[in-house]
């Protein structure tokens, strides 16, 4: 059997072990799935006006408003599902499987690299569940083409796999799963601190710069900019950089850890 019929056996073996996983045990997965939900019922529907007036120059529009807070939302959607696979990660490491897994004839990347594309796929399942939601209270995208629709897509794949092999970074990191979920919640908290909920020209002058060319930032202006027709400009080569260069830092970090962990 050739390497690469190895390695694409084993990774598919660890997939399956993962999503069964994540069937198993649901709690973990709906908890982070509810908070971008919550957020996006509380924002639309208890400050929806308020926000909007601030955006819109004094006038409410909830539905606009609905309309900037949705591609901020589907991003923190990500950053939110992918805190449960940091953890379990860390739950692998420290029960023992892993040490099992070692012993035992099998691609040794496959690992990881199960975790990955179970954490991707969970992450697609809960954007399309938001999404519907988003579309269930008034979200309409009108002037995206088939071709926009399709890159915003591919934008969120690529923002969900750099995500996911730094949160098996931290996960692999992390003592225990207490640990990794802690370690992982600037994933959750960096939306917050972008152009998600409000424009980045309405926060105080010394901090735009870090709102503006964090990595949430233009992935959020692109994706409005595929969905809603507004100026992307530079931030779709910045999201696409930050992307790319998160997904290797996180990729060597977590191949570096568990080739060298002792546990």
């Amino acid at each position: 059997m050739s390497t690469l019929t190895l390695a694409l056996r084993d990774s598919s073996t660890m997939l399956r072990r993962n999503l069964l996983h994540a069937r198993r045990y649901p709690s973990l997965t709906l908890n982070l799935l509810l908070t971008p939900v919550m957020l996006l019922l509380l924002f639309v529907y208890i400050l929806g006006d308020t926000m909007s007036a601030g955006i819109g120059g004094g006038t409410p529009d909830r539905s606009a408003y609905i309309a900037y807070v949705v591609p901020g939302l589907l991003l923190m959607t990500i950053g939110s599902t992918t805190i449960g696979t940091a953890v379990s990660v860390s739950n692998d490491m420290t029960e023992g499987i892993i040490a099992r897994f070692r012993t035992m004839a099998i691609h040794r990347p496959s690992v990881l690299v199960g975790h990955v594309l179970g954490s991707v796929l969970q992450c697609v399942t809960s954007v399309v569940l938001v999404g519907a939601v988003a579309l269930a209270i008034g979200f309409r995208s009108t002037h995206a083409t088939a071709l926009e629709w399709l890159a915003a897509f591919a934008l969120l794949v690529l923002f969900a796999t750099a995500l996911t092999w730094i949160a098996v970074g931290m996960g692999l990191a992390s003592p225990n799963a207490e640990a990794a979920s802690n370690s992982a919640m600037p994933l959750i908290l960096l939306p917050l601190l972008s152009s998600a909920f409000t424009p980045v020209h309405s926060m105080p002058g010394w901090f735009q710069p870090i709102a503006q060319y964090q990595p949430f930032t233009p992935a959020i202006e692109t994706l409005r900019g595929l969905l809603l027709g507004t100026g992307i400009g530079n931030n779709a080569w910045l999201a696409v950089a930050w992307c790319v260069g998160l997904t290797a830092l996180g990729y060597l970090w977590s191949t570096a850890r568990f080739n060298t962990d002792p546990k």
